[in-house]
């Protein structure tokens, strides 16, 4: 089904993979040579052309545009404001697609809507209104187009099937880019996913990543890389099943996408309305990838990943056939990710009659609400019921176009019929805050992911549910089913898609399009839950970590660091926002940094705390130091510090880096970062993103203080080798070294002034 290529491989006119260590590669070196057909990748083609620095090596990137959701958006114009925005340079869209329905924070919602359409007016963007198109498809739809870049502050900003080199990160880099400023990289490396043969009926686009999913997470094997899709299977995928491919990446953890472009292609850009924005794309005839992924789409199963990874994945027949002696492992591995070890998933409970029976089923956002999957579910469902028992069936089509489109062929009518309901364009079950299933409820998603509690329950309460992802074609089977899982693959039905017509009349009705007529009259419009963000303090020379949170998971994902769903409402207060950091992982996590904040604030206002001075006591006595505790304060900030082995996969939301900063946040301390959008976040928040020895880590624990001497000075040297002591009870645990990786000039002069806001206020003076 899926085979990896870990050595550098050659793709030979498109279609012959030739690995690098072969004999006929290295028979031939005049025709397979590396250091030129490295430059034939369609990925650095695009990236060369989006450079703005001299080199291949140091990337200094401008996108053609930008796009951020409700939860993300105002902090990033407040951000950019306070940085010196004058107008909106390249388009950025905003849509409202995220908070459209939670009815946590009273008015904040569309308080937070009316900020954005203000600041659209006064800077001169684009602003889609709520329940019109959820982020993803509206850009596939209106701004997508070959060799593009685009740069989006939600992690599954893909749009690679469309010729387009789509980025997600956390707001501070959109931020740069409004302030004219690159983003920065090192060149990545490029794997090559090479598609081969044509999926069998049933199969569909969720299938096929769930496939490659499991192949590469686990294993690193495309992680802050490039994933290339050649190869001759692409010409049997409709620009539907490839966009459902690609906006899955993200959970392979890979830096972007990039797709061969053909007929279809430029069929779809055409028939939005954007033929222009067409042209073909390929990698040269000798290209070379620094490793492969070969898919057989003929091989590719109905699949399913039960909780609580993209990448715990199986096919369906192993999971019904494995009946309870399976889920129960797999219940077992699931609650060991939670925190309360007594909560119950009852997986194997759900298994009778020879299957795995589902309590609810979902199509929903920006990898399931597309057009030919949701016709697939219809002509599975038409003319059955799902039944009048427990289980639930939504449909959530990802664009007005699209619901008007399923409207007028009559695909809403079969939906309907059988039990379904049909919903707007709305992420909310992607990410808890729309459909939470009943208390250890399981519900089978065609959906981006399914971490613990992204379903919306709530495990600190006692309640748990969960989430299982597969294809909108197996969710259908199953309603008809009455929730008995049931691959699309075992049962017969048409699966002719009628042509899909396109009417962008919802768009133009409503859609306020002013990219280049900002208007600075136009007065933006705070409403009482948008707050500034707080002042904070540039780097000292030496500084005192308090460890509040020590995290020992595998992974640790940016929604255990931050939860979604319902505390998303509070995202435009910073302080608001940030009593909810860590809630679900370490409760304990905001009282201790909020009590080192305090230690923090006392020591810039010259009046060091009690605790402080017994803080900086057990750092003398267990270091032999002899300067005073009041020469001490002046040289040396205390901060709170989280330590987690693989913190940051998921979603790109910057507050998971932001909320510990506003708690007085100085540095994470990992084994790796899980993403480059992470680690991104806690450098342009000012935090020092800290790496360590899995053996060093061990000598930490909650309470230790991890004192960094010369920190800043060792910032602008030569030296990424941090000496440092672990102390506790005023004795010198372990002496342990720490780096920081990677940093551009500017990232260093982020982390100096105390976060990006600062960094630009010095800049300007």
């Amino acid at each position: 089904m899926v085979e990896l290529i870990s050595n550098g491989v050659f793709l030979y006119h498109g279609t012959d993979i030739v690995p690098a260590d072969s004999s006929a590669a290295l028979d031939q070196q005049e025709v397979f040579n590396k250091e030129r057909a490295y430059k034939e990748t369609m990925a650095y083609r695009i990236l060369m052309d989006h450079q703005q620095h001299e080199g291949d090596q140091d990337l200094r990137i401008k996108f053609d545009a930008l796009t951020s959701h409700d939860i993300t958006y105002v902090g990033i114009i407040q951000t950019a404001i306070a940085s010196g925005l004058d107008k909106f340079p390249i388009p950025y869209i905003l849509t409202n697609c995220h908070n459209s329905l939670a009815a946590v924070g009273g008015t904040i919602n569309e308080d937070d809507h009316v900020f954005g359409l203000s600041a659209v007016q006064r800077f001169g963007g684009v602003y889609v209104p709520p329940h019109l198109a959820v982020i993803h498809q509206y850009m596939r739809e209106t701004m997508a187009g070959c060799g593009k870049m685009i740069l989006g502050s939600d992690s599954h900003t893909r749009y690679g099937a469309l010729g387009t080199m789509a980025i997600g990160e956390g707001g501070p880099e959109l931020v740069k880019q409004l302030l004219g400023r690159t983003y920065d990289v090192q060149r990545p490396e490029v794997i090559a996913i090479y598609l081969d043969g044509k999926p069998k009926h049933g199969v569909g686009p969720q299938d096929v990543a769930l496939a490659i999913e499991k192949a590469v997470f686990k294993n690193g094997f495309v992680k802050n890389k490039v994933m290339e899709f050649v190869g001759p299977g692409i010409e049997h995928l409709s620009m539907d099943f490839r966009n459902g491919i690609d906006v899955m990446t993200t959970e392979t953890t890979c830096l972007t996408t990039i797709w061969r472009t053909d007929s279809n292609t430029k069929e779809f850009l055409t028939l939005h309305g954007r033929g222009d924005a067409y042209k073909e794309l390929n990698p040269g005839d000798v290209a070379y990838y620094d490793g492969l992924v070969k898919v057989n789409l003929g091989e590719v199963e109905s699949m399913i990943a039960m909780p609580f990874h993209p990448s715990n994945v199986y096919t369906i027949k192993e999971i019904n056939e494995g009946g309870r002696d399976l889920l129960a492992e797999i219940e077992r591995q699931a609650v060991e990710q939670l925190d309360n070890k007594s909560l119950s998933l009852q997986l194997p409970e759900k298994h009778f009659d020879g299957k795995l029976h589902l309590d609810q089923g979902i199509i929903v956002g920006c990898s399931g609400g597309l057009y030919e999957n949701i016709m697939q579910a219809a002509n599975i469902v038409r003319g059955k019921s799902v039944g009048s028992g427990r289980f639930a069936f939504s449909v959530y089509p990802s664009s007005q176009p699209i619901y008007l489109e399923l409207m007028k062929n009559g695909a809403l009518v079969d939906l309907m019929s059988a039990g379904a309901i049909v919903r707007t364009a709305f992420c909310g079950p992607c990410f808890g805050a729309g459909d939470t299933p009943n208390n250890t409820g399981l519900s089978g998603r065609h959906a981006t992911r399914n971490f613990p509690n992204r379903e919306g329950s709530k495990p600190g309460n006692g309640q748990i549910s969960s989430v299982a992802l597969l294809d909108s074609r197996s969710v259908a089977a199953t309603a008809i089913n009455g929730g008995a899982l049931t691959a699309a693959t075992d049962i017969e039905y048409d699966d002719v898609v009628p042509a899909y017509h396109y009417d962008d009349k919802p768009y133009e009705s409503k859609v306020y399009s002013g990219f280049n007529e900002p208007n600075k009259d136009t007065e933006l419009v705070y409403g009482p839950s948008i707050k500034p963000w707080p002042s904070i303090e540039e780097l000292t020379p030496n500084v005192l970590l308090k460890v509040v949170a020590y995290i020992d998971d595998p992974v640790t994902t940016t929604d255990e660091l931050i939860p979604s769903g319902e505390t998303s409402s509070y995202r435009s207060d910073p302080y608001a926002l940030s009593e909810f950091a860590l809630s679900r992982k370490v409760p304990e996590y905001v009282g201790r940094a909020k009590a080192v904040r305090d230690w923090e604030k006392s020591r810039q206002e010259g009046e060091s705390a009690a605790d402080l001075v017994t803080a900086y006591e057990e750092v003398k006595q267990a270091l032999g130091l002899t300067e005073s505790v009041e020469d001490m304060a002046k040289s040396t900030a205390v901060s709170s510090m989280v330590y987690a082995n693989r913190p940051g996969d998921g979603s790109a939301r910057e507050q998971a880096a932001s909320c510990q900063r506003v708690l007085g946040g100085g540095a994470n301390i990992a084994i790796e970062y899980a993403t480059k959008r992470y680690r991104s976040n806690v450098i342009n928040w000012g935090m020092l993103p800290f790496l360590t020895s899995e053996e060093d880590s061990k000598t930490m624990a909650v309470g230790d203080y991890v004192y960094v001497p010369n920190v800043r000075d060792q910032l602008f040297s030569d030296s990424d080798d941090y000496k440092a002591y672990v102390i506790s009870g005023g004795v010198k645990k372990a002496e342990i070294t720490l780096h920081l990786g990677h940093l551009s000039d500017e990232e260093k002069d982020i982390i100096a002034a105390g976060c990006l806001i600062n960094y630009y206020a010095n800049s300007k003076a």
